[in-house]
């Protein structure tokens, strides 16, 4: 009989982590359709729309940058070494310019910028949450979700291509800052092999992973922080449950990208 309970104590567990996955997976779901059927309908905050795109954006290149430059410095040290061993040097401009477009330079740009703007949205929103400031934006005839919600999912949609555009450039200027003062490569014949094997999908890859999440980055921010529990300990979670299922999502997205991308 003990065995037994065990057994079902063990199982209903489970069942309740899936309930509780699939209830989190169907909230989440509707409040992301029912932000983005506002994207495209009146009235428009171009004001809050532009602060926004400053503050996940501009404010974020600074560390999507560096974070691009020693990742382009260490891949190409990396590349050369493996292939050193097979006498195959010569590829780490056209290695590190294809890693950083197609992989590197979305996805790590996209986990930095999560860590940052994430967090933010969340503690911000769910600081109103707890202090019925989006409770007085509905007593004003204003939608939270328009106010609040859909500046920030345009913004980041927006600014994470661009931000992971000029990381792929950092980045493969580290990369030849690397190759050229430390291997040994001429000047001209990197970036002559950088341009030859570098393709115009390789580009546009990266840019609409990178546009997926910030999506993905500002909807985990904007939901969580919407859905705050009350008081500091619940706007401490509230950050922390962003960051966490920004990241995890930014990470199971590029996969699935890969492999539309792969197959088209």
């Amino acid at each position: 009989m003990a065995i037994l309970s065990l057994i079902q104590g063990f199982l209903a567990s489970i069942g309740a982590a899936v309930l509780g996955l699939c209830q989190a997976t169907g909230h989440l779901t509707l409040f992301a359709g029912a932000a983005t059927s506002h994207v495209l309908r009146p009235p428009f905050y171009p004001h809050e729309l532009w602060r926004q795109f400053m503050r996940i954006g501009y404010f974020s290149l600074p560390v999507v940058g560096l974070t691009a430059l020693f990742t382009g410095a260490a891949l190409a040290l990396q590349i050369y070494t493996g292939g050193s061993r097979f006498n195959a040097e010569s590829v780490v401009p056209s290695i590190v310019a294809i890693g950083m477009t197609r992989e590197l330079g979305p996805v790590l740009g996209g986990l930095m910028v999560a860590g940052r703007v994430s967090a933010s949205i969340a503690a911000e929103i769910g600081t109103m949450r707890v202090t019925e400031q989006i409770d007085a934006l509905t007593t004003l005839s204003t939608n939270p979700l328009k106010y609040l919600v859909v500046p920030r999912l345009v913004a980041a949609t927006i600014a994470l291509p661009l931000l992971a555009f000029l990381g792929d450039i950092i980045g493969i200027m580290g990369a030849f800052l690397v190759g050229v003062g430390r291997l040994g490569f001429n000047e001209a014949t990197y970036i002559q092999t950088t341009w030859d094997f570098l393709e115009y999908e390789d580009v546009t890859s990266g840019l609409i992973k990178a546009a997926v999440f910030g999506f993905i980055i500002a909807m985990m921010g904007c939901y969580h922080g919407y859905n705050s529990g009350r008081g500091a300990q619940g706007v401490g979670r509230a950050t922390t449950n962003a960051v966490v299922s920004a990241s995890i999502l930014i990470l199971a997205s590029n996969y699935i990208l890969t492999e539309i991308l792969f197959a088209a």
